[in-house]
């Protein structure tokens, strides 16, 4: 056996427990009975635990080394080599012990996240995400001396390899100095437009289930790999091959809830749409969480908000509802889908105030993981941030600080992704748009077809081939360019009307 076969071999079995464990927290998030929380906290670290000393061996080492030696691989051996060396030069910087505390820690804190938002008690929660974010600091701390970072760009590194938190400043500081002005303008535009009648319900739940998984077959979802659920806070999760996503169901809007699968079925074309032949294998993996979110939002953002798309779903939204009257009409869905407003929910929230919402998440975060800011300070902090980013206050913690699953399960160093996706979500679509012209005529007759070859092609059956600014150049021919995504809005939400 070669130095790269044994490396396959080895991260081929580690990505078994990874996909056991993906079925384990989406179960934790679905199904789960509250008693069990004990449980599967024990059940789910220990598992954890024996992934980190899979990817910790310590033959790992001398395989990458004889492996990078091997002239006759090809790129994909080698990319999935440098991709191996990422994992475990990370996983090797923190000690198996702090893998089993922090997950025990994220399983209880996760549900007691569920009641305290319910609830709108932080003070509840407090204790338990304290434990959380000190471990997660020391989880930073490690990985940052091993890679000379400081510890929150060693966080960020987990979901955007080789991101920096420099380079995230200076895109958000020109995306905050740009909105705050252009949301005036909008609603300046928009107070022009039409006042249109409201869409009456009530929305049955099995109406608006049956309804998504109608749009889900549309755009290309595979269901003999994955399947539709309910969860506090939606997701894409599950395993490779068996992708599963969630949503939840307002009975009195059911425009919400569509978009949230829209969103959740693009992450999940990214996971059924990566390559078969190196499927468990590091380079299999999706580029980065940037990237991963571009493929949620150009399908829900860039696509399905689009007036092409409208056109087409009107007619089948007011059979799957019942709707008549102008109020269903393609024109008027498609004012109230690029509706802007100021609110306190950021999975709610349009285009245009969404990068408002990350930006304080993404600046509480890095003073959080800094210790620049006690963690009981948080939701004034928070407050004084919604008013001076989105221009209101939340009236408590349940619109506010504890809206978000993302912190107590762990996930610090997330939240700038989705601002980068977005902002990568406006220039690859735009990239398609120009590469082939029968994607938006197919969109409008519901032909999601041209857009998924493209989309397969250049970012889905890519993996993790080529590093993120490379696999972005080759895509769309320039790296990051946030100028696409603010002439995506003005042409929306300005010249568009």
């Amino acid at each position: 056996m070669t130095a790269y076969s044994a490396l396959s071999a080895h991260f081929g079995r580690a990505a078994a427990l990874s996909n056991a464990l993906g079925i384990l927290q989406w179960d934790s998030d679905t199904m789960m009975p509250k008693g069990a929380v004990g449980t599967r906290a024990e059940s789910m670290a220990l598992l954890r635990v024996l992934a980190h000393e899979m990817v910790t061996d310590a033959r790992i080492g001398d395989w990458i080394a004889d492996a990078e030696a091997d002239t006759a691989l090809d790129a994909w051996a080698k990319a999935n080599i440098r991709e191996i060396r990422r994992v475990w030069t990370v996983e090797t910087a923190v000690p198996a012990d702090l893998v089993e505390a922090s997950s025990k820690a994220i399983s209880i804190c996760e549900m007691t996240w569920r009641q305290a938002r319910a609830d709108a008690d932080f003070k509840a929660l407090l204790p338990y995400l304290s434990e959380v974010l000190r471990l997660q600091r020391e989880i930073g701390t490690a990985k940052g001396e091993k890679l000379g970072l400081s510890a929150y760009d060693a966080l960020l590194n987990d979901y955007e390899p080789g991101g920096r938190s420099a380079r995230i400043d200076a895109l958000f500081a020109d995306l905050a100095a740009f909105l705050p002005g252009f949301l005036d303008e909008v609603l300046a535009v928009q107070g022009r437009r039409p006042q249109d009648a409201p869409l009456v319900g009530p929305f049955p739940v099995e109406a608006q289930r049956a309804f998504g998984v109608k749009m889900m077959g549309v755009v290309g979802y595979d269901f003999e790999r994955g399947r539709l659920d309910v969860s506090t806070h939606p997701f894409c999760g599950g395993a490779d091959n068996d992708v599963r996503i969630t949503t939840r169901y307002n009975t009195d809007d059911f425009t919400h809830a569509l978009m949230g699968v829209m969103h959740e079925t693009g992450h999940a074309l990214y996971e059924q749409g990566r390559p078969q032949a190196v499927l468990g294998q590091p380079v299999s993996q999706a580029r980065s969480m940037s990237v991963h979110e571009s493929q949620s939002l150009l399908m829900e953002m860039q696509a399905c908000r689009s007036r092409e798309f409208l056109r087409f779903a009107a007619p089948l939204m007011r059979e799957a509802f019942g709707g008549e009257g102008p109020a269903w009409e393609a024109d008027a869905l498609w004012r109230r889908y690029t509706h802007v407003e100021r609110g306190f929910i950021r999975v709610d929230a349009d285009e245009v105030t969404y990068p408002a919402h990350v930006i304080l998440r993404y600046r509480l975060e890095k003073a959080l993981i800094a210790d620049e800011m006690p963690l009981s300070e948080l939701p004034a902090a928070w407050n004084a941030q919604m008013q001076e980013l989105v221009g209101v206050t939340p009236p408590d913690d349940r619109l506010g600080c504890l809206q978000d699953v993302h912190w107590p399960s762990g996930g610090w160093g997330y939240f700038p992704t989705y601002t980068l996706g977005a902002m990568t979500a406006a220039q690859i679509f735009d990239a398609a748009k120009h590469a082939d012209t029968d994607i938006l005529p197919g969109i409008a007759r519901g032909d999601f077809k041209p857009l998924v070859t493209w989309l397969r092609a250049n970012i889905h059956g890519q993996g993790s081939l080529y590093e993120t600014d490379d696999l972005l150049t080759r895509a769309t021919g320039r790296p990051l360019d946030a100028s696409v995504f603010k002439a995506h809005l003005r042409r929306r939400y300005i010249e568009e009307i």
